[in-house]
């Protein structure tokens, strides 16, 4: 009987199992939304050290075109959004192929958006379950998350970090069919979007990533404390009763 008393509930532990599996996931899309911000973009354009363009944009320049490419990402308008700028001189401001580009990279964000704001919702319904149900569940849950989150982030900083070009080159063939990603230095996009933009915007997601997940980490830490606390609180006394 005791030990009846004391095994949770299955869908408790569901639960519990679903915030740790989700919460990397979750806490990755929000890193990348972050990313994809005008706000980013200005840090970015204005920080000591990035590469100016070779080719003619002023920083304001690649502000305004940059904006609104991010702006494309976000919103709900068809690629002739961005196929319809032109530069100061009327020349179509991005090539058909970067035009397809940037679809199939917007495809490829709002999936993983409403993926993260799917998950982030079931989440919070399992929270609120939790917090009903089970004393401590959602501090072991996030708990067991932020490791996992760790273990990844970590290995993934490694394979970056021992070979940043691999890296980025396997990432897009997992994403988009080949020559489809590849543009000449003076492309638009390119100019835009240097390779130092890209390499800032992984360590910003790795950092953001580490950091909350090692907080998550501190803050969830089953002390003895705490263990001593949930053991004697009432809930967790009616259900040994």
């Amino acid at each position: 009987m005791e030990r009846a008393a004391n095994t949770k509930p299955v869908l408790t532990r569901v639960f519990q199992v679903l915030i740790a599996v989700f919460y990397p996931i979750v806490l990755l899309v929000l890193s990348i939304r972050l990313v994809t911000s005008s706000v980013f973009l200005w840090i970015e354009y204005h920080r000591p050290g990035f590469p100016a363009d070779s080719f003619g944009f002023s920083t304001d320049d690649r502000l305004t075109y940059g904006s609104y490419t991010i702006d494309y990402l976000l919103n709900f308008a068809s690629p002739r959004y961005l196929g319809d700028l032109v530069n100061n001189i009327g020349t179509p401001l991005f090539l058909s192929r970067e035009v397809g580009h940037m679809a199939d990279v917007k495809t490829v964000i709002v999936m993983a958006f409403l993926v993260g704001l799917t998950l982030a919702i079931i989440m919070v319904i399992a929270m609120v379950y939790l917090a009903r149900r089970s004393s401590g569940g959602i501090r072991g849950a996030l708990f067991a998350g932020s490791i996992a989150t760790l273990v990844l982030i970590l290995a993934l900083g490694v394979f970056a970090a021992t070979g940043w070009d691999r890296f980025f080159t396997d990432f897009h063939k997992i994403f988009f069919a080949n020559g489809t990603w590849t543009f000449y230095t003076d492309d638009t996009l390119i100019r835009l979007f240097p390779s130092q933009f890209w390499l800032d915007s992984g360590i910003f997601i790795g950092a953001f990533v580490l950091v909350v997940s090692s907080l998550t980490l501190a803050f969830t830490w089953p002390a003895k404390s705490r263990r001593h606390a949930v053991s004697a609180s009432p809930r967790a006394g009616r259900r040994a009763a």
